[in-house]
């Protein structure tokens, strides 16, 4: 999954990444609200971590004008406003839900599962495919309840996969959402990765489309 962190806090933003990539997230940061604005609009983020007090362009206007463009993406509204009358505005903006500063990361980690899940369907903290089951909160998979060593590459792509399990993903989309906007990505890579969760996983469980992509069923 790949999350944005729009927060001009050099420190908080820091602190927010490296929470999120530690949980297994590809993350991309921005420090206002005019980057981040254009980062949520040409990128497909699988949900935004947004200040609302941010230079340049502040947090709801950057909502408002992603929901206008029809970019859906769940997102975590932060501030540091007490007043409740800010977070109706954020929330009748089109934020998802919202946090208040300051915040234990637990909560903002927990928020941003529930965000995701939610954004495909899927209720549980726990996704099973047969005999395979991912922990979302622990970041774990487990196979007829045995641990699952798989590196980050691996788990994110397996991750994703489960998340939209019956879908058929292109190649072209796992890239988009296994790297951050930095990285020299090469779709080929991921039939490297592919070809050895199949070693780890039961047979036939991540199943190729023809010329489409992959996709995992129950």
């Amino acid at each position: 999954m790949r999350i944005l962190v729009v927060e001009d806090d050099l420190d908080l933003n820091r602190q927010i990444s490296n929470a999120l990539e530690d949980c297994g997230y590809v993350v991309d940061k921005a420090y206002d609200g005019e980057e981040g604005h254009f980062l949520g609009d040409t990128e497909p983020y699988d949900a935004v971590v947004l200040d609302i007090g941010l230079p340049q362009k502040d947090g709801i206007s950057v909502i408002e004008e992603w929901r206008r463009s029809g970019r859906t993406m769940p997102v975590l509204m932060l501030t540091a406003r007490d007043r409740w009358s800010d977070k109706v505005q954020g929330i009748d903006a089109g934020a998802d839900d919202y946090v208040a500063k300051p915040f234990h990361m637990e909560e903002v980690l927990a928020r941003i599962r529930a965000l995701v899940r939610r954004s495909v369907g899927i209720a549980s903290n726990e996704i099973e495919i047969g005999p395979v089951r991912l922990d979302t909160g622990g970041s774990k998979v487990t196979v007829d309840g045995m641990a699952l060593k798989l590196t980050s590459h691996e788990f994110r792509l397996l991750s994703y996969l489960m998340h939209h399990q019956d879908k058929v993903i292109s190649r072209t989309e796992l890239t988009e959402h296994l790297y951050d906007q930095d990285f020299d990505r090469d779709s080929n890579t991921i039939e490297v990765f592919v070809g050895r969760l199949r070693k780890k996983l039961p047979k036939d469980m991540i199943q190729t489309v023809r010329g489409l992509g992959y996709k995992v069923s129950r």
